[in-house]
């Protein structure tokens, strides 16, 4: 009988103690009650951990995230995609162009080529363009050459014509052929002209010759006017030497910096005054201006001098000392910037707290505090975002309906620059052929996955562009849902089904492991996905989950790992230099699949060289088809961009009133976020 009772009066015990808590739990709309400056803290949620803070070092979007908000570039895009001033208040591009004189040659009438006669005939054509004869020169470098010892070259630089352009203009040289004929290139003695050192060394060093001694040479150059009166956040005044010092540490190899390859077209750059900067560059590199985006680090804090103190304060060992780098340094778990928000704490795997830059030269943000708190689970997120614990909310695809629906939420979808990929290891003897990879992905129905992982808030990609920009090739189709075919291919690699099922070749089963990181729902259900799909083949696909640092930290930098699941943010710049081109393939750099095409190699080198818009189009196009042919990738789906955010976050103007937030041409909604600020009340409108 009293078991009866106990079940008869539990639910109802239940339903009571449930409707009771909803006068007492506190919800979004009554979230400040008791506690007033809740409304000035914004409280983003994350699945992972950042990694390291410090813009030059950082490979991964958390990281990026903090440093986006501590740290300052020389310039960014505005909502419009166009460039923008920041650190730099404005800045100029020009060009000095090099034409070696080839005493030996003659003009196309059969007079002998000497400086004087080439520069007469120059002035007569070019009659604006300032032209200098150089007299000859001579310079020593060291080279640093892999499984060598340092060879010492000496150039001996004859005399050359420079022509100081007022644009960049990457056709110069051709219109110099009615001058000097179009063979004149081909009969320059350049070899003659180099010494090397050790003697027998000359053939490993030939193969640079033309690099060391161009015949014609661009020199694009940026010059820089920079912002006066700005500081870090410890009071230091930033100047040119920033910006110089934050070059050399990315080129310093000790450092490791993933942004490496950025930079290295530049020859030398020189401070003009402590705020005018000139960035002399050693050829065409139409991506220049884009890269100083980046944040500029403090030199005060990350010179020899600091990290030698650095290392006297933490006592290390001689050994230690013997490989400490900036990598290593505190500055990176404690940064100092420029940006608008200070760093405060950072507790691992929990969250990062920033404060506001009061003294910040532009907009100063509006909230006082910014939180990252580490989430991993989904749906602990969307009941913190719900009780007001956190301000935004990611929702997941079949979430994405119901929010837009609900008139207490803010919901923005966009297609952003973010596409979803299976990562191949192309060390790995197992995908080191393309038609391996193409047959993976040919099992997998891509088609389904947008349909039911994604509710339909996803497209399809066949190459490494953002599908909204005018790089991406919309002609190509994607890899067919062919199961049979993609057997058939194998077999025809010698991949045959043994009696349990499975394909084997030369006694080895086609087994491999694939991994991605814990905390994303929909790379874990496309693994389960890709995992049956193989297996219907005859492929034996393990899996396993991993949290974000460990995952990026122990295989993704290091390339250990067999596949991989993961996706790229892109930008709106045509270079894809750092995650494709086989040079980048080394330990924490972005092409961590090792993938080598000397075909793709020079066509993202020739990209990266052109300034005309059309032909960089063509292209990018081009390269596009040639990727979507190697299948690196299975390349799956670009997803919508689903945000939520509550109504009462709204974006202030100057006379304190109120407008609602809109995202910009890329679908960038953050890009206002010093001007939002959190109302009170949920406002009329």
């Amino acid at each position: 009988m009293k078991t009866k009772l106990f079940l008869i009066l539990a639910p109802t015990l239940l339903s009571i103690g449930l409707l009771q808590s909803y006068f007492w739990v506190p919800t979004y709309d009554a979230q400040t009650k008791g506690n007033p400056e809740r409304i000035t803290k914004f409280i983003e949620a994350s699945i992972g951990d950042a990694k390291i803070l410090n813009p030059i070092l950082h490979s991964d979007g958390a990281s990026g995230r903090m440093t986006g908000f501590v740290f300052e570039g020389l310039l960014d895009f505005d909502e419009n995609l166009n460039l923008r001033a920041r650190l730099a208040t404005d800045w100029t591009m020009t060009e000095t162009a090099y034409v070696l004189v080839n005493k030996d040659a003659h003009f196309p009438d059969g007079t002998a080529v000497t400086a004087q006669e080439m520069h007469n005939r120059m002035t007569a054509i070019f009659l604006n363009t300032p032209i200098t004869i150089l007299p000859p020169q001579q310079h020593t470098k060291v080279l640093s050459i892999p499984d060598s010892d340092p060879i010492t070259v000496t150039l001996h630089i004859p005399e050359r014509l420079q022509f100081s352009l007022e644009q960049v203009d990457q056709n110069f040289f051709q219109l110099l052929t009615p001058i000097l004929g179009a063979d004149y290139e081909k009969n320059v003695p350049i070899h003659q002209w180099i010494d090397v050192s050790p003697e027998n060394q000359r053939e490993t060093v030939r193969p640079q010759m033309a690099e060391l001694m161009p015949i014609f040479e661009h020199n694009p150059i940026i010059l820089f006017h920079l912002r006066e009166g700005v500081y870090f956040h410890d009071g230091h005044k930033f100047d040119a030497e920033d910006v110089k010092f934050t070059y050399e540490a990315i080129m310093n190899p000790k450092n490791l910096s993933p942004r490496t390859s950025d930079f290295e077209p530049i020859k030398t750059v020189e401070i003009v005054d402590p705020y005018t900067i000139r960035i002399i560059y050693k050829r065409l590199f139409s991506p220049a201006i884009n890269a100083w985006m980046m944040g500029i680090i403090p030199e005060h804090l990350l010179n020899k001098t600091a990290l030698d103190q650095e290392m006297d304060d933490r006592k290390l060992s001689t050994s230690a000392r013997a490989s400490f780098g900036m990598r290593d340094s505190q500055f990176n778990r404690h940064p100092i910037g420029i940006g608008p928000f200070r760093f405060v704490k950072w507790q691992s795997d929990e969250l990062i707290h920033l404060t506001r830059n009061d003294n910040y030269w532009d907009d100063v943000p509006k909230y006082k505090d910014y939180y990252y708190r580490i989430i991993p689970d989904a749906l602990t997120q969307e009941l913190e975002f719900r009780a007001g614990a956190i301000d935004t909310y990611t929702p997941q695809p079949h979430q994405a309906i119901r929010y837009k629906k609900n008139k207490a939420y803010q919901s923005f979808s966009s297609l952003g620059f973010i596409y979803t990929y299976i990562g191949y290891n192309h060390r790995k003897p197992l995908f080191s052929d393309k038609r391996v990879r193409q047959a993976l992905g040919m099992a997998i129905n891509v088609d389904e996955i947008i349909t039911y992982i994604l509710y339909g808030e996803g497209v399809r990609m066949t190459g490494p562009y953002p599908r909204n920009t005018q790089w991406y090739d919309h002609s190509i189709k994607p890899l067919p849902y062919d199961p049979k075919g993609a057997q058939r291919l194998l077999e025809t690699l010698g991949w045959h089904k043994n009696d349990d099922g499975w394909l084997e070749k030369d006694g080895k089963i086609f087994e491999f492991n694939l991994i991605t990181n814990n905390g994303n729902l929909q790379r874990k259900a496309i693994m389960t996905i890709a995992q049956n799909s193989w297996r219907k083949i005859g492929i034996k696909c393990n899996t396993q989950l991993f949290e974000w640092a460990v995952f990026l930290e122990d295989f993704v930098n290091t390339g250990d790992f067999d596949a991989l699941i993961l996706g790229w943010s892109m930008g709106v710049d045509p270079d894809l230099y750092q995650i494709w081109h086989s040079s980048q393939s080394g330990f924490a750099q972005l092409n961590f699949v090792g993938y080598k095409n000397p075909k793709a190699d020079q066509l993202i080198v020739k990209i990266r060289q052109e300034y005309d818009f059309a032909t960089q189009q063509k292209m990018t196009h081009q390269l596009h088809r040639i990727l979507a042919e190697d299948q690196p990738y299975t390349f799956l789906y670009a997803p919508l961009s689903n945000l939520v955010l509550d109504k009462k976050i709204m974006m202030v103007n100057e006379e304190g009133l109120s407008t609602k937030i809109k995202p910009t041409k890329s679908g960038n909604i953050f890009f206002h976020f010093n001007r939002w600020r959190k109302l009170e009340f949920y406002p009329e409108n």
